[in-house]
Order: C-alpha cells, then structure tokens, then sequence
C-alpha cells in the first residue's frame, strides 16, 4: 500500500514538473516571440520615409441645438483647441491620455498657464503610465494655481486586487466654457499634428454639458480637488448621446453601443479602428450583418504603433473575410481613429478602439450621433480614407506563409490581455 502510495506520489510529482516546464517553455516562446517583433518593427521604422496621407477639412455640421466639425489632420485640430483655450474666459477642462513635451505639447501648456493667469480656472487630467516618458519637468512647469489629476498608475490599498480598478484612462477630453467640447483620438503632441490620421469633433451647443459632465463625474470620482458642481443643465436629445465607459462601477456601454447598431444595419457599417481584436460576440455581428447583405468594411492600419497589436488582430482575419467582412489597410501613416457610420444616419466618434482594453477595461468616452448630414461628412472622409487603402482578401491571406501562422499561433493566448 505506501509503495503503490510513493509510486502515486512520484507520478503526480513528474506531471507537476513536465507542466511547468511546458508553459515555462511557453512562454519563453511568446517572449521570443514578442522580443523579435519588437526588434524588426524598430528597423523597420528606421527606414520608413515619412509620407503624406489624403485629409480634406470639413466645415461645421449644423446638428439640433448646435454644430459639429470633424477634423482628421491634427495641425487643423490643434489650431482650433489653441484657439478656444486663447478665448476662454471662465473654465477649461483639459484631459488627454497622452501629453508629449515636444513643442505641440508645450504650446498647450503655455496656453493653459496664460488663461490661468488671466484667471480662468483650469482642470487638467492625464494618464501616469501613458506618459511615464515625458520628463516630469514637463507636468512641474504648471502652476499650483492649475489643478491637476494625474490617473493613478496603480490603485492603492484593496483595490489593486480587482481588475475594475486597473483601467486606465484612455479619454480625451476639452470642454471651454461650457460653450465648445472637444472628443476623439487625438492626443497632444506633434505626431499626432501631421503623421497620424486620426478623428476628432468639436461640438457646440446643448451636447456640450454632456461632456462637461463626463469630465466632472470622472475628476469628484477619483477625488479631484477641489470637487466640481455638476452641470446645472442637461439635456435629453434624440440625435445625440455620450456613451463612457467607468471601469471602477463595471459600466461599459461603449460595446453595448456599436454591438445594437451593426444589429440593426440594413445597408452598410464603415468602420475604422486603430487596433482590431475583437471579442467573439463582437466578430460574430459583423459576419452576420455581411452575411444578411450588409456592405461591412473595416479600416485598420496595415502597420500600427504596436506591432504586438498588429500581430492579435491576425487571429480574427480569416472569419471576418470569410464571412464576407471586407478588411482595408491603411499605408503610409497610422490611423488611430475610432470611428463609425452605418445606413447613412448613425454615427460614433470617440476614444473607444475595438479591442478588450478599450471595450471592457479602461475609461472612455465616445459619443453617438443620429444624424444624415453627420453621417454623410463621416461617409466622404471614409471614401477619401479607402483611396488611401490596401484591401486584404481571402485568397491572399489564406497564402500567407507558414512563419506568419506559427507566429499567430504562438501569440494567440495573449489576445485576451489586449
């Protein structure tokens, strides 16, 4: 009996260590991986020309109770930030992901510092781990007078043990005066200024309070000081609707969102992503409304700023075109807007990407519009933004060579993390 006990024993022991060594190899797999992707996108970057992307700007939207101008070059964006920031008379919430302290970033912050000192209150909310590398200097240069909310790298105390803590905050965000907001996937610096195409909207008029109070509603949650009054006024419109993910309360609408519109397309859903990996539920609305004859294209960077990215979107191709998806490249540039138009009246623009950090992890906004002149503008930059694409099809990506499937394959468990 203990002999065939010592034998059970030993047995369970060598199957414990064979494990371990499995996923120990695994992962040093995954890492090798990882690390030799990051080294050939490094040279690859070295040797890539900057090159110019087609942008056309577009004139304000006439929308019930206001206006919405789209922009998609950032130098025309930035202009228009500047400009309402130089104008401010009572208040600016400023908040952005990124905040770089290369020269765009610095004329931000000096415009900030001179509407402080003509005695605008100023708000202003960034991401730590988002800029971890931007000299802290950068961030000191503010004065006491302007105040400041830095979203936590980490959340202290029990709360670092629950996932719905770990969110970053992924929002972009300038609301001035209650008069003009700004949202989209633009952040602050001068990349973003003219080699990355991206999407952002400026809204005037009743929707505006609906931004300010998401800004106010995420600076009291994480104990901004001093705490803001709440909007004295909201609205309830029937165009247009702000959608934001709060992460600490497990509220993620954002999904929710895009999931009933493709449900209900009858005619097309264009949609543009900066980074594609999408849950199952999520590639499965896509499939079914091009298999009910929907026109479903999807615009993704055919190289992104995460290399890593570009590889876990891999996994989700062969579905989606075989599902009658069709699947756009976007050259020369990165496109990193987070946008979409379906059946020529619904819209969205905003800071949510179609992947799980975006979907179910960190704080976004993005807002949603039901509107044909809107829809319209959004159809025209997809156009102009699809002249610019290369189409992947079926056959081509089922050519792909042996190298690129093992390497898919040998990342696809990290798919879930991203």
């Amino acid at each position: 009996m203990d002999l065939r006990s010592a034998r059970r024993r030993r047995r369970r022991s060598e199957v414990r260590r064979l494990v371990r060594r499995s996923a120990a190899a695994a992962l040093a797999t995954q890492l090798a991986t990882v690390g030799g992707l990051l080294v050939f996108d490094s040279l690859r970057r070295k040797d890539r020309p900057d090159q110019e992307f087609p942008h056309r700007p577009g004139a304000p939207v006439p929308v019930d109770g206001g206006d919405v101008r789209i922009y998609t070059f950032g130098e025309h964006l930035f202009e228009d930030m500047l400009a309402d920031i130089e104008a401010a008379t009572t208040r600016i919430y400023f908040e952005s992901y990124i905040w770089k302290s290369d020269a765009v970033g610095r004329r931000f912050r000096q415009a900030l510092v001179d509407a402080h000192e003509r005695g605008v209150e100023v708000y202003v909310v960034f991401d730590t781990f988002a800029n971890l590398v931007v000299p802290q200097e950068f961030y000191r240069g503010l004065p006491e007078g302007i105040h400041v909310k830095r979203h936590p790298l980490v959340t202290g105390g029990a709360k670092f043990f629950f996932p719905s803590h770990w969110g970053r905050n992924h929002r972009k965000l300038l609301v001035v005066d209650s008069t003009a907001a700004y949202v989209g996937g633009y952040n602050i610096g001068q990349d973003y200024a003219n080699r990355w195409r991206d999407t952002h909207a400026r809204f005037a008029g009743d929707m505006v309070v609906e931004l300010e109070n998401a800004f106010v509603d995420y600076w009291n949650h994480y104990g901004g000081t001093p705490p803001l009054p709440q909007p004295a006024r909201r609205t309830w419109s029937r165009e247009m609707r702000v959608h934001r993910n709060l992460p600490a309360d497990m509220v993620y609408p954002i999904r929710n969102m895009y999931l009933e519109a493709i449900d209900r397309a009858n005619t097309r859903v264009w949609l543009t992503t900066a980074y594609l990996i999408p849950d199952d539920a999520f590639v499965r609305s896509l499939v079914q409304a091009a298999e009910r004859g929907v026109d479903v294209r999807l615009i993704v960077p055919h190289f992104s700023n995460h290399i890593v990215a570009d590889w876990l979107s891999r996994v989700t191709y062969e579905r989606l075109l075989s599902g009658g998806v069709r699947l756009l490249r976007f050259e020369n540039a990165m496109v990193h807007a987070k946008t979409a138009t379906i059946d020529g009246i619904w819209s969205t623009i905003g800071t949510a990407n179609i992947d799980r950090l975006s979907l179910a992890g960190n704080y976004e906004v993005n807002m949603e519009i039901l509107d044909s002149d809107v829809a319209r503008r959004m159809e025209e930059i997809f156009d102009l933004d699809s002249g610019n694409c290369t189409e992947l099809t079926l056959d081509e990506w089922t050519r792909r060579p042996l190298i690129a499937r093992v390497t898919e394959g040998i990342l696809s468990p990290w798919r879930p993390l991203l």
